[in-house]
């Protein structure tokens, strides 16, 4: 349905070993979706360049962009600079302009653990952010951002300001059915408008009022209310409880 399509590669050990839970992923995943982009994978690696060449090359096949959270600090566990420069065939630079800014940001720190602050794939731009001196790594459609949510939160927002957005259009059925009886209709429906997206999700909470919640979505709202209108008439008589 989306024509804009991206994925994301969450990195960091504290992630995969539960001293940290990852807010990041569902963070992108919304926001991404309010702007009419598809998010087609999401995957948590550890800090290894193995793991994240890896991840950030199938990445690359399934989307335009591609989004990292995590592992571009200046500690030994923060590899992923060099990890992105390996999957795209590039070399590690230091780059002027973040030398210039880190220089500005702390005139009195002069390690080499800072300077890998400068550090970044060749061929990267720096995208600025107001109320930060540390800007967006971006290099051939791959966004390197902070794995700390506030920080990664804000980034995020400068990123998507330089991408193309549309609206997306939804609605939803509210059924009496289980999946069982309605599959069928479903399955007509989805083959017949292959423009739109169709979801079945069924509801297992005591109490709740429907068995399932079927989704259309679409980024034009005629087919959507088109295909909605198609599910009424195809799904089984008495089936739609309420539809908004």
């Amino acid at each position: 349905m989306q024509t804009s399509v991206a994925a994301a590669v969450v990195i960091g050990n504290e992630v995969l070993n539960a001293q940290v839970a990852d807010e990041n992923g569902s963070h992108l995943i919304q926001r991404l979706r309010e702007r009419g982009i598809a998010l087609r994978s999401l995957c948590v690696v550890p800090d290894e360049v193995e793991a994240i060449v890896d991840a950030v090359v199938r990445a690359r096949r399934r989307a335009q962009w591609v989004f990292t959270s995590g592992g571009i600090g200046p500690t030994h566990d923060d590899v992923t600079v060099r990890a992105v420069a390996l999957a795209l065939g590039r070399r590690v630079v230091r780059l002027p302009e973040m030398l210039a800014l880190l220089e500005a940001h702390y005139p009195d720190v002069h390690t080499k653990e800072a300077l890998r602050l400068t550090e970044a794939p060749e061929g990267t731009q720096l995208l600025r952010q107001e109320g930060s001196w540390y800007p967006v790594l971006a290099c051939d459609g791959i966004f390197l951002l902070p794995g700390i949510p506030p920080l990664f939160r804000r980034q995020l927002e400068t990123v998507l300001r330089t991408l193309p957005s549309r609206a997306v259009f939804q609605r939803a059925l509210y059924l009496g059915r289980g999946e069982a009886e309605i599959a069928g209709a479903l399955d007509r429906v989805a083959l017949q408008m292959p423009g739109v997206g169709i979801g079945s999700y069924p509801q297992y909470a005591a109490g709740a009022d429907h068995r399932v919640r079927v989704t259309v979505e679409g980024l034009e709202q005629g087919p959507v209310d088109a295909a909605v209108a198609r599910l009424q008439r195809e799904l089984p008589a008495g089936a739609v409880l309420r539809v908004e």
